[in-house]
């Protein structure tokens, strides 16, 4: 029920009706005998319905003396304990401010005691304290210098390999030494016969042991670098001198001067089982993919081709030569090839001295995503 039912003209008029609300006799109810005075005429004034709020019916004045002047304890006339005393001075000044407003506003906020925006600030003065991270050093000079008489200045061919034992072997002239970085010790693995040489490239096996060597005169020979003995002899495969090697576990794969490129399955008697043409001049760079099913590689003829193993599977039953990309968007000799290894469609070549461009390639739809000018030829990648 609300206040305009308790003062409707049907409920006030003739004085307070007998039905509503149902008085009770007098002496019985405080409050009801001052609802209504005897000529009907209601005796205090009402403030409004306590279930639902009247703004217009607020006394301010009111509220203030009742909250600012000591309330009288008919029943218990004791003096108040300090404490009250202390408490009803404290809850006017607290409460309003020393005003009779209820809300008082203020220009700003007291700042709280874990300042967020303030944390930051000095989060950010300690980070600016601290010393800039040191970039990662880069030697400006070698740790070690190994004589090298007899290296055959030629850009197409691959001297140098650093094997998974730590062992660095470099081809000088019809010689294959071997420099134990661990040790720094430098034996002597084999000097090939005039005939033979000289040594036109070097490749270890994954198992850092085994070593593989090309030839001038075609040939390719398997050397174990612990016992110094020669393990196997690959001829009649190629025509001209081998220049390039590549590994694939099993898979030794060898690029000669015509452009031919060999896989030659070195577990079984006839080891050339896959041949590639597309190359018309020497075969500088091979390598494979991490995943062993793509191999790339640069010859002199400024040309790059990716090779998958499946496509030349099916091409060796069909007599075609089949790559997966041919790529000629270099200026010169492409001999420095290197596959990412976390992105396995992602390979970096460098050309010779007419481009000195290193670019980076999509292998999976042959783009070129990038060229960077060097300045110089590119020897080698990785």
């Amino acid at each position: 029920m609300t206040l305009t039912d308790m003062t409707s003209p049907e409920r006030s008029s003739g004085g307070c009706a007998s039905s509503w609300p149902p008085l009770q006799e007098a002496g019985s109810s405080p409050y009801m005998s001052s609802l209504c005075s005897p000529s009907g005429i209601p005796a205090v004034k009402r403030y409004g319905d306590r279930f639902i709020p009247n703004r217009s019916a607020m006394d301010m004045d009111m509220t203030h003396y009742l909250l600012t002047e000591p309330r009288k304890d008919k029943e218990n006339a004791a003096t108040p304990s300090p404490a009250r005393e202390a408490y009803r001075r404290l809850l006017p000044k607290k409460l309003f401010n020393n005003h009779t407003r209820i809300l008082a506003f203020q220009n700003r906020l007291p700042e709280p005691a874990n300042n967020f925006l303030a944390e930051l600030r000095a989060d950010a003065a300690s980070i600016q304290d601290k010393p800039a991270k040191q970039r990662r050093y880069i030697p400006q000079s070698p740790e070690r210098m190994l004589d090298a008489p007899g290296l055959v200045d030629d850009y197409c061919l691959n001297l140098l390999d650093w094997g998974s034992a730590n062992v660095l072997s470099i081809a000088l002239g019809n010689t294959v030494y071997l420099w134990d970085a661990s040790s720094g010790s430098t034996s002597e693995l084999v000097t090939v016969d005039e005939d033979d040489g000289p040594v036109t490239s070097v490749s270890w096996a994954p198992d850092g042991r085994h070593i593989a060597i090309g030839l001038d005169s075609s040939a390719v020979q398997l050397w174990d670098s612990t016992s110094n003995r020669l393990r196997r002899m690959l001829q009649g495969v190629h025509e001209s001198r081998v220049g390039s090697l590549a590994w694939n576990n099993n898979i030794l794969t060898a690029g000669d001067m015509d452009g031919k490129i060999v896989n030659n399955d070195m577990r079984i008697r006839n080891h050339a089982v896959q041949t590639y043409h597309g190359h018309h001049q020497e075969v500088c760079g091979l390598t494979w993919s991490g995943s062993g099913k793509r191999l790339a590689s640069g010859g002199n003829d400024s040309l790059l081709h990716i090779w998958d193993v499946s496509m030349a599977s099916s091409a060796q039953s069909t007599g075609r030569t089949q790559w997966l990309h041919r790529l000629d968007d270099n200026l010169a000799a492409v001999k420095g090839l290197a596959w990412c290894p976390f992105q396995s469609n992602l390979l970096a070549s460098g050309g010779g001295v007419g481009d000195r461009c290193i670019k980076f390639w999509n292998t999976h739809i042959g783009a070129c995503l990038n060229s960077v000018d060097t300045g110089s030829q590119v020897c080698a990648l990785l």
